[in-house]
């Protein structure tokens, strides 16, 4: 028996029902002929007749359930199919949706790339109009230079340099060959914002502008560092130069950590320049003062420092730099009670000058003899070769000051 179709089914229920209404008709025609009749007999059968009769009102109101039902039926599948539809068509949204969400995030990302880039170009605009506004004032007149002169330095108070008075005295070159120095170091340029950024720190301060504004100095050095690390190279002496003047600005702002960092850093770096790696055999002087501090502290004997080597011939690396970063150095060790690590490193300090003082004089002397004895071009062509090699090798820093500034 094959199984009937919906359709099928509510057909043969409608054919049914018509035949029950045909058969209930003939039963109400009889239940009338036998009412009438009085014999006991037909009145049995009018029983029988009637129960026919209800019979038949029973299968016609399970027909019109059927088909009811059938009807229902055909209004659910017809929601059904609306709804899937409904569905297929928020599935095919959806993915529209996806695409444009990802097409707004790809223009989100480089809208963000291009307002980042923005930002920096505008940082960049911003520091450049603030460094043209500042350097009119560059060559402003020197008068007031004079009647400043009797007043404390400020540049000496916001970076101290115990050798300022000798900087000059120690130079082996004088002021008349200046020109022959910076001929020689004519492959060695700084860019342009690079010396912008150190006149308008260096001018700003001799005029006090910057008194007791040191967060502002601090911005400016830390920018010229980070100009000079990119440009340069870490191991450039102007690096070590500010790294000393940005540590001494945290000195004056009570950031006694970070000045401390910045002078260990200068340290390390001439002492990897001068004597190699550092490792447990090879200490840079600061390590070396801070044992002798643990071990004065914990009362054991102290070996001499002459023992420890000649760590103080590092300072000739940057000097006059390394030197003031040593008496810096040390002062921040007095304020931390260190008495012991600070008399070591100052000690070094006094070493190298005197060092370096021998040398200035023993330079000068030759200078002065190379002047008085008479000569061909070929000797003044020789003279001329020890002055710049001198230059190169004893006043490295007042060279890079000069083309700097």
């Amino acid at each position: 028996m094959t199984q009937m179709t919906q359709e099928e089914i509510v057909a043969a229920v409608k054919t049914v029902a018509q035949g029950l209404e045909a058969l209930r008709s003939e039963h109400t025609g009889i239940l009338h002929s036998l009412h009438e009749a009085p014999d006991p007999v037909v009145s049995e059968r009018a029983g029988l007749v009637q129960q026919s009769a209800d019979m038949i009102e029973l299968g016609l109101g399970e027909a019109q359930v059927i088909m009811a039902l059938a009807a229902h039926l055909q209004l659910v599948e017809a929601e059904k199919q609306k709804l899937r539809t409904q569905v297929r068509r928020l599935c095919q949204e959806n993915a529209w949706l996806r695409d444009e969400l990802a097409s707004t995030q790809q223009r989100l990302q480089s809208s963000e790339q291009m307002v980042a880039q923005l930002e920096e170009d505008k940082r960049h605009l911003e520091f450049m109009s603030s460094v043209s506004k500042y350097d009119q004032d560059v060559n402003e007149d020197n008068a007031s230079e004079q009647s400043k002169s009797e007043k404390p330095d400020p540049v000496v108070d916001l970076f101290p340099d115990d050798d300022a008075d000798d900087r000059h005295n120690m130079s082996p070159t004088p002021p008349n060959q200046l020109q022959l120095s910076q001929q020689v170091n004519a492959g060695y340029e700084i860019p342009a914002r690079l010396r912008t950024l150190h006149n308008l720190v260096i001018q700003y301060a001799s005029q006090g502008r910057y008194e007791g504004k040191y967060e502002e100095v601090e911005k400016y050095y830390q920018r010229a560092l980070e100009i000079y690390e990119k440009r340069l190279g870490a191991d450039d002496p102007n690096v070590s130069k500010t790294m000393n003047n940005l540590a001494s600005c945290y000195l004056k702002q009570g950031k006694y950590k970070e000045a401390e960092v910045l002078y260990k850093q200068i340290l390390n770096r001439a002492h990897e320049r001068e004597f190699g790696t550092i490792d447990g055999e090879n200490k840079p002087i600061w390590q070396v003062a801070e044992e002798r501090e643990e071990n004065k502290a914990k009362n054991k004997e102290n070996v001499p420092y002459g023992e420890y080597g000649g760590w103080h011939k590092a300072a000739k690396v940057d000097s006059p730099t390394v030197t003031t970063t040593l008496k810096n150095l040390g002062a921040l060790y007095r304020r931390q009670g260190k008495y012991e690590a600070a008399e070591t490193l100052e000690d070094c300090a006094l070493r190298s000058r005197k060092e370096a003082l021998d040398i200035v004089k023993h330079s000068r002397n030759l200078l002065t003899d190379d002047r008085r004895k008479p000569g061909s071009a070929k000797d003044k062509n020789s003279r001329r070769g020890s002055r710049e090699s001198l230059d190169m090798t004893y006043d490295g820093d007042e060279v890079s000051s000069n083309k700097c500034v």
